[in-house]
């Protein structure tokens, strides 16, 4: 008689289950076998798995999007206020219709018309995400915002001190990697830190700042002497010069196009080298390829009040002798010399003030980005071109011949 090997056994014993589950099966069930049941549960929990890692996936990438767009948050919208307020403001606003708003309120509407600039989308999902995904939103766009912030403050400690070395040659020189010799501790940065109505060179002045007296108080209402060209003030114009200096577009150059690109600073943008240029553009083509700069990440073509402002409080931090950012040093409050800077172009006394910041920021924007004036071709400007011009030409031809048949 021929004995059963194990593998006879199992399946002899599935067929005796298989038996036994069919005479037990309720009326009207097509039976099905344990193996096909088993296949079908492992297919469905493999699909489950597909599932979660697919949202898993989607969740992480909605995650690196935010962060990343949420970088020109402070450079381009506000370097201090929540986002929550500005949208906050304009709902209000939109709600309201207020006759009359305060300053602030003026403040952090244009904060919010910035914000939608600088993130197209972001208008629109606001309105169509429900409130726990906006919550989400807004914390990685916060969180990709203080990143930026931290990683400019960081370049620009290094780099503020190379160009100091390099322009006015301190003894002892400025340590990149040492902020507790800078302020007015340091000779030069206390003179490029020295509020534009005082000279640092007399020696009451430097007394009264460094020991911290009361006809001496360094604030946010002042203009420090690194704002202006040549570090140079007329008191009879103060704003002649101002927002136009040299270490403003190094400091701007590094942190917008590339730190490579702030050792060009002391052109116009203007092209008048044809040759120079072409020799440059042809250095860079043989250089190796680097990442994209933040000017190009975030489509910024001009330069923008708000982003002036904020190079000039990275500027200041950089000069002081401050380690940790923060919002007030001293008697110095970040946050009001940011709106200082951002109110001088955006709330004008007139036509002759609104022209002169129009062209003060056509000169950045020449500094920084050349003069390309793509933007600036506007429907209204294209429509009086010759293109445009010749197509109405004809298109009036063809109406008068078919009025004259």
């Amino acid at each position: 008689m021929a004995s059963l090997d194990s593998t006879d056994f199992e399946s002899a014993s599935n067929n005796e289950t298989d038996t036994a589950c069919t005479s037990s099966v309720p009326s009207g069930v097509i039976p099905t076998t344990s193996d096909a049941r088993a296949k079908r549960r492992i297919a469905a929990l493999e699909d489950e798995l597909e599932r979660m890692r697919q949202e898993r996936g989607t969740k992480q990438r909605k995650t690196t999007y935010f962060v990343a767009q949420g970088r020109a948050i402070r450079r381009l919208v506000a370097l201090y206020t929540n986002l929550d307020d500005l949208i906050s403001e304009n709902d209000r606003r939109y709600k309201e219709l207020p006759a009359e708003n305060t300053l602030t309120e003026d403040r952090l509407q244009r904060g919010y018309i910035e914000l939608s600039r600088a993130l197209l989308w972001l208008h629109t999902n606001l309105g169509d995400f429900d409130h726990e995904d906006c919550e989400d939103m807004l914390k990685k766009l916060k969180k990709g915002a203080d990143a930026a912030r931290g990683d400019d403050t960081s370049c620009l400690k290094d780099l503020v001190a190379i160009w100091i070395n390099q322009d006015f040659h301190p003894s002892p020189l400025i340590r990149p990697d040492d902020k507790h010799s800078r302020g007015f501790t340091s000779d030069i940065c206390g003179k490029l830190l020295c509020p534009a109505e005082w000279d640092l060179d007399q020696t009451h002045v430097k007394a009264g700042i460094r020991d911290r007296m009361t006809e001496f108080i360094v604030s946010e209402n002042s203009w420090p002497l690194f704002l202006y060209e040549k570090y140079t003030v007329n008191p009879n114009n103060l704003e002649e010069g101002l927002l136009r200096s040299k270490l403003l577009v190094l400091a701007f150059k590094a942190i917008f196009t590339s730190p490579s690109s702030a050792k060009e600073a002391e052109g116009d943008g203007d092209g008048a080298d044809i040759i120079e240029n072409n020799r440059r553009a042809q250095r860079k083509s043989d250089q190796p390829k680097v990442k994209t700069c933040v000017a190009s990440i975030i489509n910024m073509g001009k330069v923008t009040p708000h982003s002036i402002a904020y190079v000039a409080c990275q500027v200041r931090f950089s000069l002081s002798s401050v380690s940790l950012w923060r919002t007030v040093d001293g008697d110095f409050n970040y946050e009001a010399f940011w709106n200082n800077i951002v109110d001088f172009f955006e709330d004008v006394p007139g036509p002759v003030t609104r022209h002169k910041v129009q062209k003060l920021l056509e000169w950045w924007t020449r500094k920084i980005f050349g003069t390309n004036h793509r933007d600036d071709l506007t429907p209204e400007v294209v429509s009086q071109m010759s293109v445009n011009a010749l197509a109405e030409q004809r298109k009036a031809l063809v109406d008068a011949a078919f009025d004259s048949d």
